[in-house]
């Protein structure tokens, strides 16, 4: 990664603060090979497993989150494909996606809060010959390339059948990509909303007719390799906190040490739960491992400021300081958010609750 590293390094206040690189960032990951990675070979990847996807977006993410989103971005719908039953799909479509010449973006933050319950479907759609003619629209979706992107979402059939999970191409007709997102960070990363007008979704590119089912499969890729973003900025926070604080009368060198040994441990059990299998069956346990790296990296970033002191403040000595305290307010709102985590939290501490007493 070390080409990649000094552009991450040369650009990262870039990537943050202006559109101007966002289209370099997708060619720039494949171009260092990081987007074949946990792919298995057979599909053109570079071996491994979605552990070692998650580590490789924690590796961006220490330079940059900016490009870590797009890395998620695209590695979750590469994810999607893997894990799709219509192979012929993935055949078509993995070659550009891990080539770094086809945008995929994920596109399905709805449908796991929907999944949870937090949220109804966004997008409808109604049989038409082989497919559907789908209606709605995705408030916020990231790696939408203006040179042009396909897309994952969930759609609701108007037939009561469940869910599905489709895939739909910028290039279609009544697909429309808003302006980028005006956000205060983050902003290389082609976000942007879509909306889609009786766009004609063939069987060809249904990835799951089952969205209920298929959801809790992919969910812990997902949310894992979303963690990745929380991990790297930890990581990159607290080792320019331990640079500053070595050697200093500050004393904060063994609260940066037990921090550092806290992410690893959470770190430790994301992977292992994510190789197992168990968050299929056990989302409470994710949810909380996403809620705790989150609160990680919140005090990551106070230990560095008080580090840094008022250093932090002055823009000619803040080393990356403000980009990382702007990218670390992303973390608890990116979808599923944490006030939505809690929710369902609730809901699910609430019901298991009712059984116990109903089973006294």
């Amino acid at each position: 990664m070390g080409q990649l590293n000094h552009w991450l390094h040369t650009h990262a206040d870039q990537l943050d603060q202006s559109s101007e690189l966002a289209e370099a960032v997708l060619p720039a990951l494949a171009g260092d090979q990081l987007l074949a990675i946990g792919v298995p070979r057979e599909h053109g990847g570079a071996g491994g497993d979605v552990r070692d996807a998650i580590d490789a977006i924690a590796k961006v993410a220490e330079q940059s989150v900016t490009a870590a989103f797009v890395f998620w971005g695209q590695r979750c719908f590469i994810e999607f494909l893997l894990q799709s039953e219509n192979r012929a799909l993935a055949e078509r479509r993995l070659p550009g996606l891990l080539a770094g010449t086809q945008a995929g973006a994920s596109g399905l933050s709805n449908a796991m809060k929907f999944l949870s319950g937090i949220e109804q479907l966004q997008i409808t759609g109604a049989r038409h010959d082989d497919g559907l003619l789908v209606d709605g629209g995705l408030a916020w979706v990231t790696n939408l390339r203006k040179a042009g992107f396909v897309a994952a979402a969930a759609v609701a059939p108007d037939d009561g059948a469940p869910p599905v999970i489709v895939a739909f191409d910028s290039g279609t007709a009544g697909v429309k990509r808003s302006d980028d997102l005006d956000l205060i960070a983050l902003r290389g990363s082609n976000t942007a909303s879509v909306k889609l007008a009786q766009v004609h979704i063939p069987a060809l590119d249904i990835i799951s007719d089952n969205a209920p089912a298929w959801l809790p499969q992919v969910r812990p890729s997902f949310l894992g390799m979303q963690c990745g973003l929380s991990i790297g900025l930890a990581r990159a926070s607290l080792a320019k906190a331990a640079q500053i604080s070595a050697g200093s009368r500050n004393a904060l060198t063994p609260r940066i040490e037990a921090l550092q040994a806290t992410l690893e441990s959470a770190v430790a059990t994301l992977l292992a739960g994510v190789h197992d299998g168990r968050f299929r069956t056990q989302a409470p346990a994710m949810f909380r491992l996403r809620i705790q790296l989150a609160d990680v990296l919140q005090q990551a970033l106070m230990l560095e400021l008080q580090a840094m002191g008022g250093r932090a403040y002055l823009n000619a000595e803040q080393q990356g300081f403000a980009r990382r305290w702007r990218e670390s307010s992303f973390i608890p709102i990116v979808t599923p958010s944490l006030t939505q985590l809690q929710a369902a939290l609730q809901l699910f501490d609430s019901q298991q609750a009712a059984k116990a007493g109903a089973s006294a």
